[in-house]
């Protein structure tokens, strides 16, 4: 499937403390520019998609240097607005060892926050897209993100454009305002066709538990998935056991209706970077699909993306099909 891949949330700085230490320790901080859903764009983007961010940003020099970057990745910005407010920002001291990393976010009354329903033209920006994609974060924001989203997601589906919803459930965000995520959210994954989410991510949608472990206990959660959403095709989901900061095992899993795959752990370590992967999952579960892949393709390919996006510094995944291939390949001497 060709054609131009829209995503819509918002634009992010990240402000890191530098290496591994704690916010403030020396007074210096490290600028990256990201956003869950821009990083989807930047990550399809390097692989070749013609890939569209529609948000909202200040008129300064903040919100202009966010699309700029964005622009050198090759993602078309013609659908940021300026509109009053300010730059939502994040602050992350990075983990190490047996220390987490921590983040502390700043976006209250930003653009992308404050903007309404009318600010976008969703017929003019979604017609032709091959894939409309979002996340939960947007509704988080506030009631006027809310109702945005759900004129967003209904016009992708007015339009016949397919809807990608990963579920990237931020529960600092809901818990700054009087939210009741749960029906928001079941919402808009009515609206999708493909949903980036686990048993997790379906107990708090569903009002559900789910019993058993490991593989039983995620294909009942598609399951649940498939019977409260009939429009659903694909969810996609990696599991993640963690040893310490700088070493995880990841395994990845899309479930169909009728039928699923599942990779084997890889053990990722000497982690520089992981904030994102979870974007660069989608991105290469994505790219796959878009190709008319397998489920065990898709698998992979996502699974290669974000076990990649743990070796580099930033938000988002600027890796190639070469390097999928790399991956899949192993090998860790210089190529030449």
């Amino acid at each position: 499937m060709s054609g131009r891949i829209v995503c819509f949330g918002e634009l992010l700085l990240r402000l890191n403390a530098p290496g591994r230490e704690l916010l403030l320790q020396s007074g210096v901080l490290q600028v990256h520019v990201g956003g869950a859903e821009a990083n989807v764009a930047i990550g399809l983007s390097s692989l070749g998609r013609d890939c569209a961010m529609v948000s909202a940003v200040p008129d300064n020099a903040l919100g202009r240097g966010a699309v700029a970057a964005l622009r050198a990745r090759g993602v078309d910005c013609a659908g940021v607005r300026t509109l009053p407010g300010r730059m939502g920002l994040y602050f992350m001291t990075t983990g190490a060892g047996s220390r987490a990393s921590e983040i502390v976010y700043d976006r209250t009354a930003s653009s992308f926050a404050r903007a309404k329903s009318g600010d976008f033209d969703w017929d003019a920006l979604l017609h032709g897209a091959a894939l409309f994609h979002l996340s939960g974060i947007v509704p988080a924001l506030g009631p006027a993100s809310v109702e945005v989203a759900r004129q967003a997601v209904r016009a992708a589906r007015a339009l016949g454009v397919p809807v990608s919803f990963d579920g990237n459930y931020r529960a600092q965000l809901w818990s700054a305002w009087d939210s009741t995520p749960a029906p928001i959210l079941r919402d808009l994954i009515d609206h999708a066709d493909l949903l980036f989410g686990n048993h997790r991510d379906l107990s708090l949608v569903l009002g559900r538990s789910f019993g058993g472990e490991g593989e039983s206990r995620r294909r009942e959660a598609a399951d649940a998935a498939f019977a409260a959403f009939p429009r659903l095709k694909l969810m996609a989901s990696t599991a993640r056991d963690i040893e310490d900061a700088d070493c995880h095992r990841i395994a990845a899993r899309v479930d169909l209706r009728d039928g699923f795959a599942q990779t084997p752990a890889v053990r990722v370590t000497g982690i520089v970077d992981r904030i994102g992967a979870g974007d660069a999952f989608a991105a290469g579960v994505l790219h796959a699909w878009l190709k008319g892949g397998t489920a065990d393709e898709l698998a992979r390919t996502g699974l290669a993306l974000t076990c990649l996006k743990h070796t580099l510094p930033g938000d988002a995944s600027v890796f190639r099909e070469a390097d999928i291939a790399a991956f899949h390949e192993g090998g860790l001497d210089v190529r030449r």
